[in-house]
């Protein structure tokens, strides 16, 4: 992967994860896309949200820490692809939740700005999220 694309994809990571962590809903608007939707598998089975739905989730949770790893990125004209090793630890519904996925996010260039429109997750293989400070 180019070293600028890995840099424009790990900007935009930690943006959005600064984002989600401080609830700042009005950025979260502005970089996830009208038409985002969220597809992922968990222990419960696969799943799809859409951006409201995706939205709406994030303001009922609280989250403890995220960290992101970029693993490649690759742009295409105005596509931006990132394959992303996440951990994260959050409180939902009153449950302790801890993850390690890995994220392909897709980001589309529209209106002269990034935005994320598709996030599939899936659950990592072992030792797959072994981030900063381990």
């Amino acid at each position: 992967m180019a070293d600028t694309d890995c840099q424009l994809i790990e900007g935009l990571e930690r943006e959005w994860r600064d984002a989600l962590c401080s609830k700042d809903m009005e950025r979260l608007h502005s970089l996830v896309h009208k038409d985002f939707v969220l597809i992922g598998t968990r222990s419960t089975g696969p799943f799809m949200m859409t951006r409201d739905e995706w939205l709406d989730a994030i303001q009922r949770r609280e989250v403890d820490a995220i960290d992101v790893e970029v693993e490649d990125a690759t742009v295409a004209k105005d596509v931006l692809i990132g394959t992303v090793h996440a951990r994260w630890r959050l409180k939902y519904l009153g449950r302790i939740i801890e993850d390690c996925v890995v994220l392909t996010d897709v980001w589309v260039k529209d209106d002269g700005r990034w935005q994320a429109i598709r996030r599939h997750s899936t659950p990592a293989p072992p030792g797959a999220c072994k981030l900063s400070g381990e």
